[in-house]
This record gives structure tokens, C-alpha cells and sequence, in this order.
């Protein structure tokens, strides 16, 4: 066995370790997690764990963000930003993207408090939109009706937004869990509160795109998947928040994938309708803005990623 004076450690050196400030720090977060060791008895939660979902969710958020700015920036040119608050909506999406993606590179198991900023306000503007766009249909003549709904401004678009900060939100405060305690939102545990909120996104989402479809009369088989297959996921999902801890979710995992494929598959679609129409892609620059909405079904991939990152969150930190 080596010395410790062969290692280059002399009792005043180690005694200088005890004053090394990063020690310092460290020493209340190693104090608690002894004291919860012999309280509970349980395993210590992996801090890795936490990082990875926290990731997770960071690329769940980025996706929803990416899909609504390449939407609204569609949608609001069309409508030729007669309002300037039609430029919010690319402003933030922009700004959460930006910082979702920081996230997914950011391994400091700290909540960072610009993210954590932007993530609040993002969900704030998607608050605003939703009652923005539930205006505009209601001054219309007629109000709210059938014809309004599927001709006005689209109530979907700016609950996507939201859904992109809270998702964001939640990531900071999954990366922010003190050293030996599971991931947790107000006292409840992260994976089932990132369960139900990605559940209401899913049945959210799905009423938008059947609006949307029964305007085009389903007259594609295909039209029917995204309207039947994300409330199978948001049914399995709510199952699995309100289940006992452990449950197996081999089925619920592979929906949900299956699910993010079709997100994708949706975008190749919603191109071949685009060409479709007069002059197909020879004249997309009118096609695209009367086509059906290419960055859309990309949400429904962001949702199902975060889906999975919530599995990930109550298998890794079963708190029955």
C-alpha cells in the first residue's frame, strides 16, 4: 500500500482539505443525505437519474418550441402581423428554444435561473395567446361557432407554447433536486406531475387536429391516426400517474414512441397535401400558407418524448 507521504499527502496537506472551500460546500448537502441513509433506510436516489430526465424534458420543450415558431411564424405571416403582439409568440418560442437546447448541453445539477426565467414567461404568453385567439373567434358574427372555430385564429397554437415553458419549468426543477431526495414539484413527486400535464397536452393537441381534420372531411385514412392514437397515450400515461409505484409501463413506453414517430410521419403528410394542390411544390410559397400546417404534428413528438421522460422519472424514483 502506498503512503500517504508517497501520494504526495502530508497530514498538513490533508489537513488542508478540510478547508478547501468546494469540501465546504459540499459538506450540508453529505450531512443530509447520511441523515435521510439512516432515517429511511432506502437507496439513495441517483442524482444522475435526475439529470438525465431533466435533459429529457429539455429536448421535449425544445421540439414544442420549434414546431409552434415554424407555425406561428406561418400562421401570423399570412395574417400579415397586423398586430404587433403577432410577433410575441415567435419572440418567446425563439427564446425557449434557445434555452431548451442549453439545457440539453448544461450537466450543473442546479436550476439556472435565465432558463428558469424564460421557461415562466413562455408559459405566461401561452396563458395570454390561448385567450387572445378565444377573443378573436368570439367577436367574430356568430361567435362561437363551427364556422368561426375552424376559420379563426387556432386555440391549439398558443396552449403549445405554454406547454413548451411548463415543460421547461418542470426541467429546472427536476435538475434542481437536493442530493438524496427524488425528484419532486410542491411535495409531489416529479413523474406523475409531468404524467398529468403531458396527458392534458396530448387530449389538447388531438382537439385541435380533429377541428382541423373534420374540416378536411377525414378524406384520408391516415387523418384518423392523430386524433385516436394520442388519447390512447394520454389515458395510458394518466394510468400510470395514479398507478402503484413499479408498474410495469412496457406498453405505455412503446405507444408513446410510436406516438413521436407519427409526429414526425404527420410533417410528410402535410407535405404531400401541400403538393397536392395547384402547382404543388412549384408554387409553395402560396401553397404552403393555404396547404395543411407542416411544422404542426411535430408537437404531438414532443409531447411523447415527454411522456417517456416522465416513465423515466417514476421508474428511476418509485416513491410508494
Amino acid at each position: 500500500m502506498r503512503s500517504m507521504k508517497s501520494m504526495g499527502l502530508s497530514r498538513h496537506r490533508v489537513g488542508d482539505l478540510g478547508q478547501s472551500p468546494a469540501l465546504q460546500r459540499l459538506a450540508p448537502a453529505l450531512s443530509a443525505l447520511i441523515s435521510t441513509l439512516i432515517r429511511t433506510g432506502k437507496p439513495v436516489p441517483d442524482p444522475r437519474a435526475a439529470e438525465r430526465a431533466a435533459h429529457r424534458l429539455n429536448v421535449a420543450s425544445a421540439t414544442l418550441a420549434a414546431s409552434v415558431l415554424m407555425d406561428s411564424a406561418v400562421e401570423h405571416y399570412r395574417g400579415s402581423f397586423k398586430n404587433p403582439a403577432m410577433y410575441t409568440p415567435l419572440l418567446t418560442s425563439a427564446a425557449a428554444l434557445a434555452v431548451s437546447l442549453h439545457g440539453t448541453a448544461d450537466h450543473r445539477r442546479a436550476a439556472h435561473v435565465v432558463r428558469d426565467s424564460v421557461f415562466i414567461i413562455t408559459g405566461a404568453v401561452g396563458v395570454i395567446g390561448t385567450l387572445f385567439h378565444l377573443r378573436n373567434v368570439y367577436k367574430r358574427t356568430g361567435r362561437l361557432s363551427w364556422q368561426n372555430l375552424f376559420y379563426g385564429a387556432p386555440l391549439g397554437a398558443p396552449f403549445a407554447i405554454g406547454l413548451s415553458g411548463m415543460l421547461g419549468h418542470l426541467s429546472e426543477r427536476v435538475r434542481a433536486t437536493p442530493l438524496g431526495h427524488p425528484p419532486n414539484v410542491h411535495g409531489i413527486p416529479a413523474g406523475r406531475v409531468v404524467s398529468i400535464l403531458t396527458s392534458g397536452g396530448l387530449m389538447g393537441t388531438t382537439a385541435e387536429a380533429w377541428l382541423l381534420h373534420f374540416r378536411g372531411s377525414y378524406h384520408n385514412l391516415a387523418m384518423y391516426l392523430p386524433v385516436t392514437m394520442p388519447p390512447v397515450a394520454a389515458a395510458l400515461l394518466l394510468k400510470a400517474a395514479s398507478g402503484p409505484a413499479g408498474m410495469s409501463a412496457y406498453k405505455t413506453r412503446w405507444w408513446l414512441r410510436a406516438t413521436a414517430a407519427m409526429g414526425f410521419a404527420g410533417t410528410v403528410f402535410h407535405a404531400i397535401g401541400v403538393g397536392r394542390d395547384m402547382d404543388g411544390w412549384r408554387n409553395w410559397q402560396q401553397n404552403i400558407l393555404n396547404g395543411p400546417p407542416l411544422p404542426a404534428p411535430p408537437a404531438y413528438t414532443g409531447l411523447a418524448l415527454a411522456g417517456l421522460a416522465a416513465l423515466g422519472l417514476m421508474e428511476d424514483h418509485p416513491d410508494d
